[in-house]
């Protein structure tokens, strides 16, 4: 399934993408501190819109959830919170969000996470052809099919993008 001549990191998330036959290209790009996606879709000669981002978030509660967003997007907070009948969701701290996913946040990948946590994914997601998700190491994505994603992570589909 994974061919290629280079060497790529061996991950949670490329081996669970493995484990379960799912076809993926590895990109490796220079990592840049708060580069975001905008830097890796640069580097890799793709629309940020496919870039995907793996928002590691809390409830009121203090609980843990991902959310998948296009790169190019942001995620209302307050339409997440609406739509889960919390009375707020907010960005995890970056160690909180570590702990809770087991990658360094800038490598955060929704493939093999630590700890199990609800996913949910913007659904316009599904319309593109390809996706880049972080492979869990920050400078590496992994390229899929929305729907290799989609039946892998078995995500929640919401509508909470606001245009940045």
């Amino acid at each position: 399934m994974f061919m290629s001549k280079e060497k790529f990191p061996v991950t949670p998330a490329t081996r669970l993408l493995r484990a379960h036959n799912i076809a993926f290209s590895g990109f490796l790009y220079p990592y840049e501190e708060h580069g975001g996606t905008a830097h890796s879709a640069h580097c890799l000669s793709v629309p940020e819109h496919c870039v995907i981002k793996t928002l590691i978030m809390e409830d009121e509660r203090r609980q843990p959830l991902i959310v998948l967003m296009h790169g190019d997007r942001k995620v209302s907070t307050k339409e997440l919170a609406r739509l889960l009948n919390s009375k707020t969701i907010t960005p995890c701290d970056p160690t909180v969000a570590n702990k809770h996913s087991g990658y360094l946040v800038g490598g955060t990948s929704p493939f093999g996470t630590r700890k199990s946590m609800p996913i949910y994914l913007e659904s316009s997601i599904l319309a593109l052809s390809k996706i880049y998700l972080n492979g869990g190491k920050r400078g590496f994505l992994v390229g899929l099919t929305p729907t290799d994603a989609q039946r892998l992570l078995n995500p929640i589909l919401v509508k909470v993008a606001i245009v940045e």
